[in-house]
Formats: structure tokens, C-alpha cells, sequence
């Protein structure tokens, strides 16, 4: 059972890492060098999809996280 745990937890990790990395913020690397970070946009169609699946996905590896150290 432990074993699953750290598997699940090792694909849902990958998963976050693939989710974060995929979403786009205002000038990408433009604004974590000083860019204008005054630039803001309200998130639709797939952007809003992948935002909630980065919330879901990060959930899903807390909830594993708990479960591998209480079992």
C-alpha cells in the first residue's frame, strides 16, 4: 500500500511540475526580470481549466503527502 503511495505521489508530482510550468502569467519572462508587473488579464477557456487543475493536482499531492506519513 505504501508502495502506491509513493508512486502516486512521484506521477502526481510530475503532473503539478508539467501544470505550473505550462501556465502563462502577463509578459512570461519578461516580468520576473523587472517587466511590467502591472499587466493583468482575467484567465479564460483553457487557462481557467489548467488553473483549476493545478489547484486540484496540488490538493490530490497534499491529501498523498498526509497518507504516506500517517500509514
Amino acid at each position: 500500500m505504501n508502495t502506491y503511495l509513493f508512486y502516486g505521489q512521484i506521477a502526481v508530482s510530475i503532473i503539478l511540475i508539467i501544470l505550473v510550468a505550462i501556465q502563462q502569467r502577463g509578459t512570461a519572462l519578461g516580468s520576473a526580470f523587472g517587466g511590467s508587473g502591472e499587466f493583468y488579464s482575467t484567465r479564460r477557456g483553457i487557462q481557467k481549466k489548467i488553473y483549476y487543475a493545478t489547484i486540484g493536482t496540488a490538493g490530490l499531492f497534499i491529501v498523498l503527502s498526509i497518507l504516506g506519513l500517517l500509514l
